[in-house]
């Protein structure tokens, strides 16, 4: 998301023609998109950054179901 906002927020600026932004060259905000593209397709892949966020996750979920369950079988006792 680092990459997207700045990059948007560049093409609307750009398409609004705000000040040193309508003389802005396309290239910043085309070369800025590819960068994007191949950070989220490759780069991200490649450095197991997709799946570290999901194995956090992942694990937060299994250590709350756990508690739930022992909750409730401690409860029964």
């Amino acid at each position: 998301m680092l990459l997207i906002i700045p990059l948007l927020l560049l093409l609307v600026l750009k398409l609004a023609e705000v000040s040193v932004f309508a003389t802005m060259s396309w290239w910043w905000i085309i070369g800025g998109a590819i960068f994007a593209f191949f950070w989220f397709e490759f780069f991200e892949r490649m450095l197991g950054l997709d799946k570290r966020k999901d194995d956090v996750h992942f694990e937060k979920m299994k250590a709350e179901r756990l508690k739930r369950t022992f909750d409730k079988k401690v409860g029964r006792r």
